[in-house]
């Protein structure tokens, strides 16, 4: 049996844009400091590991999920770059009362949290990446990864999107009575660090509810995801002036560690924090060092009157 894992302290919808709603999941303490935990590709609002929501609890964090378009109860959309996300945190930010914030990306969520770093350098105090995505195209692209499959489909997404994403939500529901079976198998054929993270039974429940939760209705997002992060993401990574730490395992099958090198060494204020002998997921196992870090980075910044 899958162990219960407990629901967020506040999840609802926040209007960002005529006829458009992104959904969101709120866990540890209100009156914290705020974190923007933003999903892998696939995942939704409640992709954050239960060691960062007590986490959060013990140390007064404010850890805010967030679904993108076309998974959970946001309304679907298709971006026409990455920055353009920037707009709706900023106003998701703006609805909860946040000032500023800290962004962490795991995955298909990196990009996102760059591109919010880069457009409100005045908001987001620290930024942090698991695993992310790289540019694939310009003088900052690189290749290789399972982004070279993403941005060869990515041109034909206008055609093959719709059938693909209801293909998606029937595989959903369809393996939902076996989601924990479904998971072990996948478990089975991952390397060996996402194996042991996967055989973890409270990330295995918390995948599970994010998936089961998030998909049950639509997936659009994944495929809206491969789309942009194709394209031109209408920002350079030099522009993010804020502090980035980012976390790679040297073992990825999904984003090559080569990848987590390429990004940082571009970035103004960059440390690469590799994981030897992880793979894809391993970031999620890191959960409470990470938050540690970012939030002693913050404390720092705060001290120093020389900082942004």
């Amino acid at each position: 049996m899958v162990m219960p894992i407990a629901r967020p302290r506040l999840e609802g919808n926040i209007a960002v844009g005529e006829d458009r709603q992104i959904g969101f999941a709120e866990f540890g303490d209100p009156q914290g400091r705020a974190v923007f935990w933003l999903h892998g590709t696939p995942g939704a609002r409640r992709q954050i590991p239960v060691e960062a929501r007590q986490y959060a609890e013990r140390h007064h964090i404010r850890l805010i999920g967030v679904d993108r378009p076309g998974i959970g109860s946001s309304t679907p959309f298709q971006y026409p770059n990455v920055l353009a996300f920037a707009e709706d945190l900023g106003t998701i930010a703006d609805v909860l009362g946040v000032g500023q914030m800290a962004v962490i990306g795991l995955s298909g969520g990196g990009p996102y949290a760059l591109a919010c770093a880069a457009a409100m350098p005045d908001r987001v105090v620290v930024a942090g990446v698991l695993g992310g995505v790289a540019p694939t195209i310009g003088p900052e692209g690189i290749g290789g990864g399972l982004m070279s499959l993403g941005s060869f489909v990515a041109p034909f997404m206008p055609i093959i999107g719709w059938p693909l994403r209801l293909a998606a939500v029937g595989l959903i529901r369809l393996v939902k009575p076996l989601g924990e079976r479904a998971v072990d198998m996948y478990g089975r054929v991952s390397p060996i660090g996402d194996r042991r993270l996967l055989a973890r039974p409270e990330f295995k429940a918390m995948f599970l509810d994010d998936l089961l939760n998030g998909s049950r209705k639509q997936m659009s997002a994944p495929f809206a995801d491969v789309v942009v992060f194709a394209r031109d993401w209408g920002f350079r990574l030099d522009e993010v002036k804020v502090p980035v730490r980012w976390w790679h395992g040297d073992k990825d099958h999904i984003i090559p560690f080569a990848h987590g090198e390429h990004v940082v060494a571009l970035l103004p204020d960059a440390e690469l924090y590799p994981l030897p002998g992880e793979s894809h997921l391993a970031g999620l196992g890191y959960a409470q060092e990470i938050l540690e870090k970012l939030m002693a980075l913050w404390d720092d910044l705060d001290q120093d009157p020389t900082g942004p």
